[in-house]
């Protein structure tokens, strides 16, 4: 078994190698000095299983491109089975028509994975579960649930805890967590006017007097978590606290949250942090390396999956 990585999220992959006590495959990605992608694999790995460890992350169309080029190389190299492991999978959001003539560009990008030589993929809390179907080759996506609610058990006290979905849409994913941790559930009915802002309506869910943590999979211009927070607090929440799988966090997001009524927002290492993030005192990161680790043995050793969830 092979673990390559591109540029896109080193540390979580430095990460995933120690908890599989594998080193990384030597190899060199880099720019040309017209920015084209240069790949260069430095280790025989023919007839290996190899893991591709790259989330298309912002830089989206760096990363994709390096997983691509990476996924080329290694298939003229003989690999015999390349895995893509892609924690945060990029244009998940775009993944139905909403309104005429846009795009469905999830599922070009997933034809492009497939096409480039992928023959299974791996990846995290995506956006919309239907994004499965996208792929014509095996695909585990896989949930942040029980981490999330490992690190709730060890940092808040459930008497007066609520699980808060941020949205209709993501009632499903919030649910999972306040059924293993035993608590109610609230929803935030929101709408959104356009791309990026949010506005919210009604509470649904009786929250006075509650510790409320918001449950999401993506926080990008961070509008959504702030303007709920605030809802919940106007409706008598006494603090609210927010968990995220996939913290792309655009440029001025960080600072949103820093200067927000939230008292945490907790967000996984999916997306490599920016100093930004860093220097925000109520960003807190969770490591996903063991989740992902785990996930990458059991494929290599032909093992279930989907029994870390059960």
């Amino acid at each position: 078994m092979k673990l390559v990585t591109g540029n896109s999220n080193r540390a979580l992959a430095q990460s995933v190698a120690s908890y599989l006590e594998l080193p990384l495959t030597d190899c060199t990605v880099k720019r040309f000095a017209d920015k084209e992608v240069y790949v260069e694999v430095h280790e025989n790995v023919r007839g290996e299983d190899v893991f591709i460890l790259q989330s298309t992350s912002f830089p989206a169309n760096d990363n994709l491109m390096e997983l691509l080029i990476l996924t080329d190389a290694l298939r003229r190299s003989s690999a015999r089975r390349i895995t893509a492991v892609v924690p945060y999978f990029g244009y998940a959001r775009q993944d139905r028509r909403a309104t005429g003539r846009t795009p469905i560009s999830a599922k070009l990008v997933a034809n492009l994975i497939a096409e480039a030589g992928v023959n299974r993929v791996i990846t995290l809390d995506l956006h919309a579960s239907q994004i499965q179907g996208f792929f014509d080759i095996p695909t585990d996506n896989l949930y942040a649930a029980p981490i999330i609610t490992r690190d709730i058990l060890d940092n808040y006290k459930l008497e007066n805890t609520m699980i808060v979905s941020p949205d209709v849409g993501g009632v499903a994913r919030a649910r999972a967590v306040a059924q293993r941790l035993g608590t109610d559930l609230a929803i935030v009915d929101k709408r959104r006017p356009k791309a990026g802002v949010s506005e919210v309506m009604n509470i649904i869910g009786d929250v006075s007097g509650q510790a409320c943590i918001l449950i999401d999979d993506i926080v990008d211009s961070g509008g959504t978590l702030v303007n709920a927070a605030e809802a919940l607090l106007k409706a008598g929440a006494k603090e609210v606290s927010a968990y995220i799988t996939h913290g792309v966090l655009s440029e001025g997001a960080s600072e949103r949250i820093g200067a927000s009524k939230l008292k945490e927002l907790v967000v996984t290492d999916s997306i490599e942090a920016t100093p930004a993030q860093r220097a925000t005192a109520n960003i807190r990161h969770m490591g996903i390396a063991p989740l992902i680790g785990e996930a990458i043995a059991r494929t290599a050793s032909e093992q279930s999956v989907s029994s870390l969830f059960d």
